[in-house]
């Protein structure tokens, strides 16, 4: 095959072509003036709302009411007329089904006005209720084929969004998902639930401390890694396309030791795609303000204001379907999976987690003297509680075939679950352990002894980004998520074990005190601080200060007892533990925690499944027949060398042709075993066929891979029929 009848070098060629230069709506546009025009949010539903309907939707987003029946059809007729203004032909009700993903199902607004007419209508029923087939939805064995109803619900606590996709505008209300017999089929409502339960922990506590707030609630922030790679390249790529990562190759010459991508000048390209799906964000209430290069070439991270928890997920699960298809306008590809290159860092969903009250109180701030924060220490200590015990749990919440990849990859927070407080934190521990006082430590400033530079504050914690869970001056950073997972479930773990936690520690401290409620602060300081040892005494196990990489940490972790837990499928078993189910009551049933349990292991086996499918298919089709051309075009060289003179030394052509068909040969026989293996998977059930892909699959695809990357740089590049690393992670 010619060079110039390459695919990929056609492609090549095009990819110094393909700029979207942006419009003057999106360069010169004020984020002030276009955010949240696209949210039926309360500002709107107050000018088109009667007073006492939107009194009570806003009780409705507080969580302190239902919404009224009656008043369903004057909030939906709203809506509609709100969404037809801006373009809204249709409707629909916006979930979370267990797929990972968003799920909709569009209705237009019309009904029958006459025998032939048609009116556009949207009533209050439609606005409270759908019901979407829920068969082929995952459910862990919740239903059966045959059962196949199921119903959504609005959920107010999320605002309604107009969404526009190619031709069509569409309003999205967020919703619940459920089956006929109530069962919880989405990531929604064991969240919502999770931050009910926290909200009565938290309000017992700012009760007992003295602090005014009638709400409190889990907060989000997360950082969304990322890699973006040219369009016409990826479609070159069936691994890229199908499974979002690369299944096969060779190292690229540079990669990213030099280091000169992290926070490095963006590329034009690049922040013309960033700009668009930012103006995006900006319209649905995003509130997307950080962007920036990230360690590996063409990887970077987009990071939003902190929101309340569960908006901050629907919101998030909102943007990466705005940067997959803003990226086709500008001939990209966004990659949201957490390996696609392999000896390439892997992207992240990094959850800044907090709890913060109706009164715009941060719970979390150590304020300026932690040490006379007691609340603050008390929710620190069910913090280190909560993880220490349930920390198999943590680790199950983060679990996928993709994550796999990434955890503990000295790129990534290893698979042991561990946290990291900083010294000043630290040492106020350390003495409330030994002496049951708590000291005090001063925060400094930097001189760095120049005279034009303003004084600089020293931070209470340095950043560790070896731990997997971390404090960072306000919040706690949860690292180990992957970035193309719902983060519903990690912050759904988090909130119901912090709750028990602190239902725990509270009970406790309460009956120190006593009947008397007249307490005073030194009554209460007093009744605190041993309990508050006490549960840091058991719980210290779970701090580690240091290098989280290190082989020096994997053999204390062991020591302490801390689970080590490198494969998701065994991390799974945590949802099965008899902690687990009573950790979760009143937020999910035990046959509702085993369904995720289940959906989880069918994921990870389907996944392996298809990423196997696709090195056989690739490599059979793709790359072994250029293999055995380059095999022909050495052994025609070498037959016509000895024809011209035998005396000629060839031998190194000889030992790079015998290289090749070295490889080539032991890449069929694995791709054969990698056959026998899959078959044999197949032929087995939920937990035994996630552990033969794990285990019997997985084992080979790395012995295929690494044979068929020593292929590529034996075979002619002209003839190579598959983007390389250097091509996709260097030219966009």
């Amino acid at each position: 095959m010619e060079t110039s009848m390459n695919p990929r070098f056609n492609a090549l060629q095009l990819t110094g072509k393909r700029n979207r230069s942006l419009g003057k709506e999106l360069t010169s546009v004020s984020t002030s003036e276009i955010f949240a025009t696209h949210v039926f949010n309360q500002h709107v539903m107050q000018k088109m709302l009667p007073r006492e309907i939107f009194r009570n939707v806003q009780e409705a987003i507080a969580g302190r009411e239902k919404i009224i029946p009656e008043y369903a059809d004057p909030i939906a007729s709203a809506m509609k007329e709100w969404a037809t203004k801006l373009g809204a032909t249709h409707y629909c009700h916006w979930f979370q089904p267990l797929t990972g993903a968003a799920a909709e199902k569009h209705d237009a607004f019309i009904d029958w006005e006459t025998e032939d007419q048609v009116i556009e209508k949207f009533s209050g029923k439609q606005l409270l209720q759908g019901e979407p087939d829920a068969s082929s939805f995952p459910s862990g064995g919740l239903r059966t084929t045959f059962e196949a109803r199921g119903y959504t619900g609005w959920d107010p606590s999320s605002p309604v969004f107009i969404w526009e996709g190619g031709d069509g505008v569409t309003l999205c209300i967020p919703s619940i998902f459920f089956s006929w017999t109530g069962d919880v089929l989405d990531s929604k409502i064991p969240l919502l639930r999770s931050d009910r339960k926290l909200n009565e922990e938290v309000l017992r506590l700012l009760k007992l401390t003295g602090i005014e707030a009638t709400r409190a609630y889990s907060t989000l922030g997360l950082e969304q890694e990322y890699f973006v790679v040219d369009r016409g390249l990826r479609n070159l790529r069936p691994d890229l396309v199908l499974a979002g990562r690369t299944v096969f190759g060779a190292p690229s010459p540079k990669g990213q030791e030099l280091q000169d991508h992290y926070f490095g000048c963006v590329k034009d390209r690049i922040l013309a795609y960033m700009r668009e799906f930012e103006v995006a964000a900006f319209k649905l209430g995003i509130p997307v303000k950080t962007r920036h290069n990230e360690v590996a070439p063409a990887q970077h991270e987009v990071a939003p204001v902190f929101e309340k928890a569960s908006v901050a997920v629907d919101h998030n699960i909102l943007l990466m379907e705005l940067m997959r298809q803003i990226a086709l306008k500008h001939d990209l590809s966004c990659l949201l999976h957490e390996k696609p290159f392999q000896g390439l860092n892997g992207s992240g969903k990094h959850c800044n987690w907090s709890i913060s009250t109706d009164t715009g109180i941060n719970l979390f701030d150590p304020t300026d003297s932690p040490e006379n924060n007691l609340h603050f220490l008390i929710l620190l200590t069910a913090t280190l509680s909560a993880v220490h015990e349930h920390s198999s749990l943590l680790r199950a919440a983060i679990g996928s075939a993709g994550n796999d990849f990434r955890l503990g990859a000295h790129e990534a927070p290893p698979a042991i679950i561990s946290i990291y407080l900083g010294d000043q934190l630290e040492s106020i521990i350390e003495a409330i352990t030994a002496r049951g006082t708590i000291s005090s430590s001063p925060k400094h400033k930097y001189d760095l002894g120049l005279q034009v530079i303003p004084d600089l504050t020293k931070d209470y914690t340095d950043r560790n980004r070896t731990s997997p869970f971390a404090f960072t001056g306000n919040k706690f950073e949860f690292r180990a998520l992957g970035s193309s997972a719902n983060p519903s479930m990690a912050v759904t773990v988090l909130n119901t074990i912090m709750s028990n936690s602190l239902h725990q520690i509270l009970n406790e401290i309460e009956q120190n005190i006593g009947e008397d409620r007249s307490y005073s602060n030194k009554t209460l300081l007093d009744a605190s601080i041993p309990i508050i040892r006490k549960y840091l005494l058991a719980s210290q196990a779970i701090r580690f200060s240091g290098d989280n990489y290190s082989e020096n940490w994997e053999k204390e972790a062991a020591k302490r007892n801390l689970p080590n837990l490198r494969k998701s499928i065994d991390a799974f078993e945590a949802f099965k533990f008899p902690s687990s189910t009573e950790a979760f009551k009143g937020i999910l049933s035990g046959s509702e925690l085993t369904s995720r349990y289940e959906v989880l292991l069918e994921n990870y086996a389907h996944t392996v499944r298809i990423e196997a499918n696709l090195m056989k298919d690739m490599f059979q089709t793709q790359i072994l027949p250029v293999a055995i051309r380059q095999q022909k075009e050495i052994a025609k060289t070498i037959s016509l060398l000895q024809q011209i003179n035998s005396g000629l030394d060839n031998t190194q052509q000889k030992e790079w042709l015998s290289k090749l068909n070295r490889l080539v040969e032991e890449a069929l026989q694995n791709t054969h075993l990698l056959d026998e293996e899959c078959h044999a998977a197949e032929k087995l059930f939920f937990k035994d066929k996630a552990r033969a892909y794990c285990d019997k699959v997985i084992p080979v695809c790395q012995k295929l891979r690494e044979i068929v990357d020593q292929i590529e740089p034996l075979v002619d590049d002209g003839q190579w029929p598959l983007p390389k690393y250097r091509e996709l992670l260097f030219m966009v």
